[in-house]
């Protein structure tokens, strides 16, 4: 039997950054072992998972997506430091932060309320903006919080890009890259 498709809200990173970032990750590889790296064209940041929605319901909330962003500001953002979630010996998720960003923190806002008011039901977890970039730890010895500051040496200042497009994402388990853009929406200068 087939999965039904999941889609998500994010924040899409432009692709000089998706580049950087695949620099670095080839090169957090070589010493920091998690099972499974992101593909670069996959970086993104999470605004709201959804899940499975029925195509009608989806038609729907991305009318109302559309207006609630319509006079959406482009802004900047800056990538500064590593990060994970899960035990400190053994961490499930490996992701890049970003530093404090009202806009972003505004436009996750927007999103998630839309999405609430259309009746979906959503993780009530504080929003942690993060980037993904690897996920299952495999070392045979346990994670050193040490290999965080790694990013410092990959990228002495924070990596700074202008963050202009929220994207619908579509999710494709048996494809590399996973994640498809189904809508995109355009944030302005």
């Amino acid at each position: 039997m087939e999965q039904q498709p999941h889609f998500f809200f994010a924040l899409r990173l432009p692709e000089e950054t998706k580049l950087v970032l695949k620099k670095h990750i080839e090169r957090m590889k070589e010493t920091i072992p998690f099972r499974r790296w992101v593909h670069h064209q996959d970086l993104h940041i999470t605004l709201v998972f959804l899940g499975a929605v029925p195509p009608e319901k989806l038609a729907a909330l991305l009318r109302h997506v559309k207006e609630v962003l319509l006079d959406t500001k482009a802004f900047s953002l800056k990538i500064n430091a590593l990060g994970f979630f899960g035990h400190e010996d053994s961490p499930r998720v490996f992701w890049a932060d970003t530093e404090e960003s009202p806009p972003l923190q505004a436009i996750r806002g927007k999103v998630f309320t839309t999405c609430e008011r259309a009746g979906f039901q959503l993780e009530k977890r504080p929003f942690r903006p993060h980037i993904t970039l690897a996920r299952k730890w495999k070392g045979e010895d346990h994670f050193q919080k040490e290999e965080l500051g790694v990013w410092t040496k990959l990228q002495p200042e924070p990596l700074s890009f202008q963050a202009n497009e929220v994207v619908l994402y579509q999710t494709h388990l048996t494809k590399t890259p996973k994640y498809e853009a189904i809508a995109v929406f355009p944030l302005h200068n």
